[in-house]
């Protein structure tokens, strides 16, 4: 079987480093990995993570009307929600996908606040 990878061009340098896919396509479907942002503040790394999302649907043919789901863990879940729902709102326009906040503990990247993964479908 193959995978049908999506990357980036972006995104190519932490696809060889990291052996890991920004998105695989299936069946219609794009599963994206879970995306952290960068920023100084807690608004800024959110926006930056939808922004990357952005790019890894838009190479694989799709944009953010596509998401089906979402998957939002954050730190601080009670003091980062209203940020990250301000944010998303930017991108995510009704009708809305499916969607599961969580809180955690931390992230790969130490001070990380968020990590997005999302599911979108590809529309023929």
């Amino acid at each position: 079987m193959t995978i049908d990878v999506i990357v980036p061009e972006a995104m190519r340098k932490a696809y060889d480093a990291f052996h890991y896919a920004p998105a695989v396509r299936e069946a219609g479907l794009i599963f994206c990995s879970g995306v952290i942002g960068q920023g100084d503040s807690a608004e800024d790394e959110f926006r930056d993570a939808w922004r990357k999302i952005g790019l890894i649907l838009a190479e694989a043919g799709a944009d953010y009307a596509d998401i089906v789901d979402t998957t939002i863990c954050m730190v601080d879940l009670a003091s980062n929600a209203a940020v990250m729902a301000k944010v998303k709102d930017t991108f995510v326009q009704a009708p809305y996908p499916a969607s599961t906040w969580i809180g955690v503990s931390g992230f790969v990247r130490p001070g990380a606040r968020a990590e997005i993964k999302v599911i979108a479908r590809v529309t023929p």
